[in-house]
């Protein structure tokens, strides 16, 4: 069993369309782990609970979470359908990074750093990690985005479970370049 191609399908599954294997997930983003399960045998038969338990374990970004007594499971952030993670607004540090492909620059620079699909712009809290991510959109280009600044003018930080700094927007005034 190939479990990258099933970290992707569960990814898709837990953050944009619980409907291809025929669930839903609640407010906070919460699926039922039997009916996931269940939902995934359908087109992957020897999918299960081991499957699902090594997924999670291995993620290198530890995109997922099971609840205390592993009935439930979520992404933890990266969600383009409407849910709260339940993240309590917490203090950035003064600054955060992140990181792109080549081909957004010009409209990152036009507009800062918007949604787009997703519910929030995502935040590394270092250079090597934001190097990561933007690599996976070709060249890698790097901001570095004042987050304490903004804090301070108003705007909201979530932290996620893996690490993630989250904020709806971050406007140009806020990024440079490095």
């Amino acid at each position: 069993m190939d479990l990258t191609k099933l970290d992707r399908y569960l990814a898709l599954i837990l953050r944009h369309k619980p409907e291809v294997v025929g669930i839903t997930l609640d407010n906070h983003g919460w699926a039922d782990v039997s009916e996931l399960i269940v939902g995934i045998a359908k087109n992957n038969p020897r999918f299960d609970m081991d499957t699902l338990e090594r997924i999670v374990a291995t993620d290198d970004k530890n995109r997922y979470s099971f609840n205390d007594d592993k009935t439930r499971i979520r992404a933890n952030q990266g969600h383009s359908i409407p849910v709260d993670v339940e993240l309590p607004p917490t203090k950035p540090p003064e600054f955060l990074c992140h990181g792109t492909g080549e081909k957004y620059v010009a409209s990152i620079d036009k507009e800062g750093l918007v949604t787009k699909s997703r519910l929030y712009v995502h935040l590394s809290m270092d250079t090597d990690t934001a190097t990561k991510v933007g690599s996976r959109h070709g060249r890698p280009v790097l901001y570095r985005v004042a987050s304490g600044q903004m804090h301070r003018d108003g705007y909201t930080f979530y932290l996620s479970v893996n690490n993630v700094w989250l904020t709806k927007e971050v406007p140009v005034k806020y990024l440079k370049k490095l």
